[in-house]
């Protein structure tokens, strides 16, 4: 596929910031602008069939991720989703954090009260998740599986290290800057609660994104709701607690049904193509990073990685980027990049002759 056609911001710029936000596709735009037709032709009409068409969305969320449709719950964004979940949890829990991690995931946290441990992320962070559970006693993990800041990445399969060796810890984990770049079962993977919104690497604009809960997971959430009768209300009887806490009120179509056509594209593409591609171009791309110093060393001695990445690059370096029209974002130290499936050796090419060139 050409995909410089299905994207059209692809002929304006060399796009190496979907760690930022992701893009959206031709086949989207007309899907989206017919929705709206729609919406503009019948008015109330419009959404006598939204509960079957929120099915869908949640049936190919489900499929494509491995999930069963009861462990899915479709939420604005992310950090709505995170904030809903802590609000149902005992006070009691003592919660493992990430230095530097993304602040809708430590500050909801500590602003609750929750007792926490930070930890840094470096070399060996594993292992020292490993041993400051226990020291800690830590009865939570919530950490983002790609850190947004600098690309570090913890492989999925050390959560079901993690799992047996502490098998009533509860793994939280935020795949915003993950979700879109390879393959995940959830339903095999050691993590209870995994959230994320689509608008990065799921290339469905905002507005949209989903939680998934392990049964044991959600059965320690909102244990003093259970008191309260449910609403008696025939358009809410098939309503469970958690649907009414993660799900209340209308669900906007269209946001929703970008994130559903944004699945169905995936799924054409082939997921198998998309992480093999993202994946080789990743590799390349830390070779020649590295091979220029540009990578934080504590960082580039991780073995797993993701395609996001921190350039130690000065601010008049970064302002020649983008005077080369390549999309990129000054974060923290240096500025970062990030390769998606859309991405080729010739975007690499472009940032790297521009990189020597003023170096």
């Amino acid at each position: 596929m050409n995909f410089k056609e299905e994207f059209p911001v692809l002929q304006k710029y060399t796009y190496l910031n979907t760690a930022s936000s992701g893009i959206l596709s031709r086949s989207i735009i007309h899907w989206r602008r017919s929705h709206d037709a729609a919406f503009e032709d019948l008015g109330s009409g419009f959404r006598l069939t939204q509960a079957s068409f929120i099915q869908e969305v949640r049936s190919n969320v489900s499929h494509f991720f491995n999930a069963q449709n009861q462990q899915v719950f479709l939420v604005p964004n992310c950090s709505i989703a995170f904030n809903i979940f802590l609000d149902g949890l005992d006070r009691s829990h003592r919660f493992l954090l990430l230095e530097s991690d993304y602040p809708s995931v430590n500050y909801p946290v500590v602003s609750r009260g929750f007792a926490a441990q930070y930890i840094r992320m470096d070399g060996n962070t594993e292992e020292q998740i490993i041993h400051t559970v226990k020291t800690f006693g830590a009865t939570v993990l919530a950490l983002s599986l790609v850190q947004y800041s600098n690309g570090a990445k913890i492989d999925p399969a050390f959560f079901n290290q993690l799992k047996s060796l502490y098998p009533d810890l509860l793994i939280v984990v935020d795949g915003t800057q993950y979700c879109g770049t390879e393959r995940f079962d959830f339903e095999n993977a050691g993590i209870d609660v995994f959230f994320s919104s689509g608008y990065k690497w799921m290339l469905s604009g905002y507005g949209n994104g989903f939680l998934m809960l392990k049964a044991s997971a959600a059965a320690q959430l909102y244990q003093d709701r259970k008191q309260f009768q449910l609403p008696a209300e025939s358009f809410l009887s098939d309503k469970g607690i958690l649907d009414l806490c993660f799900e209340p009120g209308h669900l906007d179509t269209l946001n929703f049904g970008t994130l559903n056509q944004s699945i169905l594209f995936m799924q054409k593409t082939g997921m198998d193509v998309i992480e093999n591609k993202i994946k080789l171009l990743a590799e390349h791309a830390r070779l020649a990073f590295a091979s220029r110093s540009l990578l934080d060393p504590q960082i580039s001695a991780r073995v797993t990685y993701s395609p996001i990445f921190n350039l130690l690059l000065s601010d008049a370096l970064y302002q020649k980027l983008l005077d080369s029209n390549i999309s990129c974002l000054s974060r923290g130290r240096g500025v970062r990049v990030a390769f998606h499936f859309y991405n080729t050796a010739d975007d690499l090419d472009h940032l790297l002759k521009i990189i020597d060139e003023n170096i």
